[in-house]
């Protein structure tokens, strides 16, 4: 790992409740060049068109795949991923959510926060994650 994780965890252990196996951490100490990129959603980079789903996990791929595509745009890689903001409009929808996007980051230890919110830009879309990746020196 390029970038130091403060006090990883994974979410099976502090949620033994919900079905989640998500690599987490408290925090992260990164250098090098940071990527800033906006909200993704369930749709398509190239033409914006939304996925023909309302499965939140399905959407969630769709979002994981675009984040991964965008900071390998920018000359990074997954583990380069320092911090997720998950929004999701339906609390019901947390664990399918999460679940698909810890296949994603197995082993990267990202800081993540989640918020239910009432709506996101358009009504289809279920969830909505925004992220920040440092590309090391």
């Amino acid at each position: 790992m390029s970038h130091h994780r403060i006090r990883p965890f994974n979410t099976r252990d502090t949620y033994p409740e919900q079905s989640l196996d998500n690599d987490l951490s408290q925090g992260v100490v990164a250098r090098g060049r940071t990527v800033f990129l906006r909200g993704q959603c369930p749709q398509d980079l190239d033409t914006a068109e939304n996925i023909a789903s309302s499965d939140p996990a399905e959407q969630t791929h769709k979002v994981m795949q675009n984040i991964v595509q965008l900071i390998e745009e920018a000359g990074g890689r997954i583990e380069h991923l320092c911090k997720l903001v998950v929004y999701i409009t339906d609390v019901r929808h947390r664990e399918a959510v999460y679940r698909t996007m810890g296949q994603y980051i197995e082993g990267v230890h990202p800081c993540c926060t989640g918020l239910v919110v009432v709506a996101l830009a358009r009504p289809d879309w279920l969830v909505e994650i925004d992220a920040t990746a440092v590309i090391p020196d």
